[in-house]
């Protein structure tokens, strides 16, 4: 009897159990469903989710799981590279508008190049702190150009990156008052919709500026600039990605709109040559920065990465004999560690001076041929956090700007696949579902975000070593560590040049600093 009693009451638990199994089951199809819907359709703020609903989940939970395991299984925070998953971080929080307060002390490494500001005990106070002015940039152009924030974002072209990553990048300079560089790709509608300032590059193969023959074209010049956003023009003579390299645009990837923005056929390769061509010296440079400015009216400078710097002093000479109208109003200083091109990783890692040596190089050269009223010179290179950014304006920059900081801001997570056509969040990919991920005028407020975030920080900097505004700093306000341990003034590691100690005195005999470090971020 009992055991008829068992069997029966197993029998019915079993039912249960199988029916419960079912229950839950179709609660979690359901439920899976419902989360696939939104994250595919509904939600906006996350790239992944919409890209990969559902398993994009996963994600933030082995994310949140990794600060616990971390120290077992994982890299530390500041170990990876280009970007440690500190610095990532930081910039993901602050294009978030989140706090981006830390406890129970610092995790970065007493490492050689690490960069420490020296602190007073008189802080400026809240009350006496000074707005950061805007800048005037071209003074010798009929349209000079007053750059409002020291911060701006540095060249990406339109198909290196996604269109709704372009129109992001806008919307995001728009509000927050800064310029969009659009890359040597040329200048699309996307880059103008944001309402913010624009400075176009003029790349080797003259995308956007060229005609039927691949030649600069006076013509497209004065179009462009007779755009009231588009403010400066840059001739880009290298980049950190590829210093000394030009690049092919393979025939799959010449779209009727690509082909329509850059100017050149549809479905034909095209190649950019190592070199903007016809310049071989500086007089030749010279020609061509007084012709775009000529011809445009607006402010013209270059951007370079720094490796032999004999150029540097030819042409400073050939100005004073030229006359001071005849300057660059702008050098762009890029660091030759890499960017966010795809380079052959000969170039990529071993030619061009790091940022650390080339921008007092560059400064120093500049100031000490008279030329610091001028000239302004603008770093580039790994500037995403304020400290980096706190640095290079006490080493003399004028401006700094940054291409893979924005690059996290829109929700880039370093997956490397920027080259692939596979960015998992659709910031460099032309891929329509993973562009989808990206929604402009979510990661349009990331971007302002970030920029405002990050501008606010360094001015906390520059309060905390007594002056008013980031501006204000010099090279005695910080110090940076050796190889042994100890901290060295910038003022003793690069010495100010007395302004234009070398007219006086002849060039100056400079040689690659042995005892230099790497900027640590």
């Amino acid at each position: 009897m009992l055991s008829d009693r068992l069997h029966a009451w197993v029998v019915n638990l079993s039912t249960w159990l199988a029916f419960g199994l079912l229950l839950m089951l179709f609660a979690l199809t359901v439920t899976a469903v419902v989360l696939w819907i939104q994250d595919r359709y509904l939600q906006k703020s996350h790239a992944i989710r919409r890209n990969y609903p559902l398993i994009g989940r996963f994600r933030y939970f082995f994310e949140h799981l990794g600060e616990f395991f971390r120290q077992y299984f994982f890299a530390m925070d500041r170990e990876e590279l280009p970007f440690n998953r500190a610095q990532r971080s930081w910039v993901y929080r602050a294009a978030k508008d989140l706090s981006n307060t830390v406890a129970f002390g610092t995790t970065k490494q007493n490492a050689p190049g690490r960069v420490i500001f020296l602190n007073t005990p008189y802080p400026t106070l809240e009350k006496d702190a000074a707005q950061t002015l805007p800048l005037m940039i071209g003074p010798h152009a009929r349209q000079p150009y007053v750059a409002r924030s020291f911060h701006n974002i540095s060249g990406m072209s339109f198909g290196a990156l996604s269109r709704p990553a372009v129109r992001a990048l806008s919307r995001g300079a728009g509000h927050a008052g800064c310029w969009l560089n659009t890359g040597e790709g040329g200048l699309t509608e996307m880059h103008l919709e944001g309402g913010g300032d624009v400075v176009f590059q003029i790349g080797t193969a003259y995308y956007g500026v060229r005609d039927a023959d691949g030649n600069l074209s006076d013509d497209r010049l004065a179009e462009l600039a007779a755009l009231p956003q588009v403010k400066m023009f840059e001739i880009k003579l290298s980049q950190g990605a590829k210093p000394g390299k030009g690049g092919i645009l393979p025939a799959e990837k010449v779209t009727p709109e690509i082909a329509r923005i850059r100017g050149i056929p549809v479905g034909q390769p095209s190649v950019s040559p190592n070199g903007q061509p016809g310049v071989r010296g500086a007089d030749d440079l010279l020609d061509l920065i007084a012709r775009v400015r000529e011809v445009t009216g607006k402010p013209t400078g270059i951007k370079t990465v720094i490796g032999s710097w004999q150029w540097l002093e030819d042409l400073f000479v050939a100005i004073h004999e030229r006359g001071l109208d005849s300057a660059p109003d702008f050098i762009t200083v890029d660091s030759g560690e890499g960017g966010t091109g795809a380079a052959p990783m000969s170039l990529m890692d071993d030619v061009g001076l790091n940022l650390a040596e080339s921008l007092p190089l560059v400064v120093d050269l500049r100031d000490g041929f008279g030329l610091q009223e001028r000239i302004r010179v603008i770093a580039s290179g790994k500037l995403i956090t304020p400290s980096m950014v706190a640095w290079a304006i006490a080493m003399g920059a004028d401006f700094c700007v940054s291409a893979r900081g924005y690059m996290f801001a829109l929700g880039c997570i370093q997956a490397m696949q920027c080259n692939r056509n596979t960015c998992p969040t659709g910031v460099t990919t032309h891929n329509p579902r993973l562009q989808r991920g990206l929604v402009p005028a979510e990661k349009g407020r990331r971007v302002a975000h970030f920029h405002a975030n990050l501008v606010k920080e360094v001015e906390t900097i520059a309060h905390a070593c007594g002056v008013g505004e980031p501006r204000q700093l010099r090279r005695h306000h910080a110090r940076m560590v050796n190889a042994n341990g100890d901290s060295l003034p910038l003022e003793e590691l690069w010495p100010p040049i007395e302004p234009g100690l070398y007219l006086r005195q002849g060039r100056p005999s400079l040689h690659a600093p042995l005892a230099r470090f790497r900027v640590g971020a």
